[in-house]
């Protein structure tokens, strides 16, 4: 990925509102971590990534940006919570399975290069099963004439495949019924080759079953087995190990949930504080063993995220602290930027109740002065009550909105607006009572 910073913010622009110092923050780290590779190798393994740790009440966009990032960049990337994580010893989800969920992302990602890379070759195997299927070959010793026949009889047969006019015909296919992968997130590092050990016992014990199913389901079932028998998957893991050391990206979310605040020092959770130190050694860089192999964890780049109510960064372990020296802290929404967030973005909350509802022949119309009364509202709720950010427009909108979604195939072919008197009547009842808005809003 080579987009520069600018790039990555106005990228970023389209869908997250505001915010410039913490997408900013995150374009030059990733514009580093291109700039690090053309580098020799002996300066490339002396440039450490700045990890980043971003602080801001739910809802104002700390999730959205990873999720972005995430669709936005041909790199591996793994998004984890750090509360669902356990300390060593204890049941649940170790640590070092964040790095195994960052190893199967990069296999995925480039497996799925390698098969847009030889696609032609794909289809054309799926194509040929399928139509020797449809097409029994001539016997040996045939006439030239029946072979020019045949010939003619395949290319008209391929044409109607590629059309998909024989979708719903049914044919025998033959499917490799193994055990399939198991997957690692959970695993310890000794059981991983006990486990490779065991699937190759086994796999010589998979069998061959024949299945009747539709051209179309069988172009499906064939891919997997064309991309099996194709593609180099010791090229791709070798690839994928790789892409996952020196450009993989792990969001760790929800980091405030493993600090333990200075009020709970005295009843210290061992957990908790067992979780950072368990955490701590793979930002420093470690190795960790995965089913496709060792990985090194030292140019992983580590985006953590947290609203930390109730704690603060300071409460993490300090040797945690130190390794994320880039700090943004993402500020609250005011009405203006929940107006905006109704308004701006590409596949905005309005846009979206308006293509749902197109879907039943009602053409939704908001007039502006009821986005910004909904604002307004939203901005209110969440200055009287717990800040949860854009996440209140969900709630606004919904109640603003239900009577009409609830009728909408009684509307068919109608145009209806949404003005201020409608969102007036729709939420100041609720907001004027304190005690229902606090359930309602």
């Amino acid at each position: 990925m080579d987009m520069t910073p600018k790039e990555i913010v106005a990228y970023l622009d389209n869908y997250i509102i505001g915010q410039y110092e913490a997408k900013k923050t995150i374009g030059i780290a990733l514009r580093n971590r291109h700039r690090r590779m053309q580098l020799d190798p002996a300066m490339q393994e002396d440039i450490m990534p700045k990890n980043i740790l971003m602080i801001g009440t739910t809802g104002v966009g700390k999730t959205e940006i990873a999720r972005r990032l995430a669709k936005m960049m041909n790199l591996p990337f793994v998004k984890v919570e750090a509360s669902k994580y356990t300390e060593v010893g204890f049941v649940g989800r170790d640590v070092e399975s964040m790095v195994r969920d960052l190893v199967a992302s990069s296999v995925n990602l480039v497996r799925s290069e390698h098969k847009e890379r030889n696609i032609s070759q794909i289809d054309a195997y799926v194509q040929k099963k399928i139509i020797e299927k449809l097409l029994p070959p001539l016997p040996s010793g045939a006439s030239e004439q029946k072979k020019e026949d045949y010939l003619k009889s395949y290319e008209r047969m391929k044409k109607k495949l590629i059309d998909d006019e024989l979708n719903e015909l049914k044919i025998e296919i033959e499917i490799t019924k193994g055990l399939g992968e198991i997957n690692d997130a959970t695993m310890p590092p000794e059981m991983i080759k006990v486990q490779e050990s065991f699937m190759k016992i086994l796999s010589s014990k998979s069998d061959i079953v024949k299945k009747e199913v539709t051209v179309k389901e069988a172009k499906e079932a064939l891919k997997v087995e064309a991309s099996e028998n194709l593609l180099d998957f010791e090229a791709i893991k070798a690839e994928a190990l790789d892409r996952a050391q020196q450009g993989g990206i792990i969001f760790v979310d929800e980091i405030d949930k493993v600090a333990v605040s200075a009020k709970a020092q005295s009843r210290q959770d061992p957990s908790k504080e067992g979780v950072q130190r368990d955490l701590l050694p793979i930002v420093e860089g470690s190795e960790v063993n995965t089913k496709y192999g060792v990985i090194k964890t030292n140019h992983v780049l580590f985006i953590a995220a947290g609203a930390f109510h109730v704690s603060k960064p300071s409460d993490l372990i300090p040797e945690l602290q130190g390794r994320f020296p880039l700090r943004v802290e993402l500020s609250s929404l005011s009405e203006e930027t929940l107006y905006k967030i109704l308004t701006q973005p590409k596949n905005s909350l309005l846009r979206q109740y308006e293509a749902l509802l197109k879907t039943e022949g009602v053409e939704l119309v908001f007039e502006d002065d009821a986005i910004k009364e909904m604002a307004k509202t939203s901005q209110n709720a969440n200055e009287k009550m717990e800040d949860i950010g854009a996440r209140r427009l969900h709630t606004v909108l919904e109640r603003v909105i239900e009577e009409i979604s609830f009728t909408a195939d009684e509307k068919k072919g109608e145009r209806v607006v949404i003005d201020k008197k409608l969102v007036v009547s729709k939420l100041d009842p609720i907001s004027n009572d304190e005690d229902l808005s606090r359930y309602i809003l």
